[in-house]
């Protein structure tokens, strides 16, 4: 009894600890999958890093080079199985955490935009020697990669879409505006159990796994550490961006072939908890936004997965970078 009773205790301190764990505001003291380089530039009068892996394939090269785009509440380093098995498959695959980001600079007085992250990213992309590239965007990259791909078509040979946010403009549809000063109070409330109650509800339809601590933890630990004001601030920013410039308008401009990749229980929409009950309830239906966003593209294939959510690459990794890799062999 002594012993259970010990081994209860030492569990729940392992918990703590863990649910404690405290980042640099750049991310330091995060360890990443593969090792992390930087690209200084400047940008709006600024000196920025962007921090970025740039993995060689692991097998015989095929030429051909994966850009893989992170969303708001995940970071480079959230896409270790997609690097790993691409690698495998051949590319080269580079992951940058942009400006505002994980182990990126937090600029203060930065005006963000998706067209400003994809003009961060191309630069990145020609410094590494990269004129062409398959586009890969989760979540809020998505939107980014839409942006990158609507700005510069002749660099992209392909863009595959994972559950990317703005196949709704929220906006439009009635969600209240929410300005950054109020969304930045949000943000310093943010903590390893809210971010888990959030993305058990949207990204996991209630199914957790041990596995998806450590992702958690990565972003709680910035807003645990030294620089969490900033970190909060960018936060904000960026989701005022996401709320403010949406993408899918211009779906029908699209000029490259789509690959969408939609787990059907997401529930995902932005700015939902200040919606009415009524609309709320109707926002962030995927399983319809995606073959409904598929019908707009001109050159779309879509692929479903009724039974995931949000996030089908940490979900469900052997499925979806099975398909991922016979899809972008084709």
């Amino acid at each position: 009894m002594r012993f259970r009773l010990l081994s209860l205790c030492f569990l729940a301190m392992s918990v703590c600890s863990a649910n404690a764990q405290t980042y640099g505001a750049m991310l330091e003291g995060f360890d990443y999958p593969y090792p992390r380089q930087h690209f200084a530039f400047q940008s709006q009068g600024q000196d920025l890093s962007m921090a970025y892996m740039d993995v060689a394939p692991s097998s015989q090269p095929n030429g051909r080079t994966a850009v893989l785009m992170h969303g708001k509440n995940f970071c480079g380093a959230t896409w270790q199985r997609t690097i790993s098995d691409l690698a495998a498959a051949g590319y080269r695959v580079i992951v940058p955490d942009q400006v505002g980001f994980c182990a990126s600079s937090k600029p203060r007085g930065y005006q963000f935009s998706f067209q400003q992250l994809a003009t961060n990213t191309k630069s990145l992309l020609a410094r590494l020697g990269v004129d062409r590239a398959i586009i890969v965007g989760h979540s809020m990259g998505g939107m980014l990669a839409t942006r990158f791909a609507l700005s510069y078509p002749q660099s992209v040979e392909r863009l595959v879409l994972v559950n990317p946010l703005g196949l709704e403009d929220w906006q439009s549809l009635g969600v209240p505006y929410a300005t950054i000063d109020d969304l930045y109070k949000s943000e310093l409330k943010t903590s390893f159990d809210s971010i888990k109650a959030y993305q058990l509800k949207f990204y996991y339809h209630g199914n957790w796994r041990p596995e998806y601590d450590r992702w958690v933890t990565m972003l709680a630990g910035q807003y645990a550490g030294p620089g969490k004001e900033v970190v909060a601030l960018n936060q904000a920013q960026t989701s005022e961006m996401l709320f403010t410039q949406p993408v899918v308008q211009e779906f029908t401009k699209l000029k490259v072939p789509v690959l969408l990749m939609i787990g059907g229980k997401d529930r995902t929409a932005p700015g939902a908890n200040r919606a009415a009950p009524q609309l709320a309830a109707e926002l962030g239906r995927y399983a319809d936004l995606g073959r409904l966003a598929a019908k707009h593209i001109p050159d779309a294939e879509l692929v479903e997965w009724p039974e995931l959510g949000h996030s089908p690459q940490v979900e469900a990794p052997d499925v979806f970078h099975q398909e991922l890799v016979q899809r972008l062999a084709r």
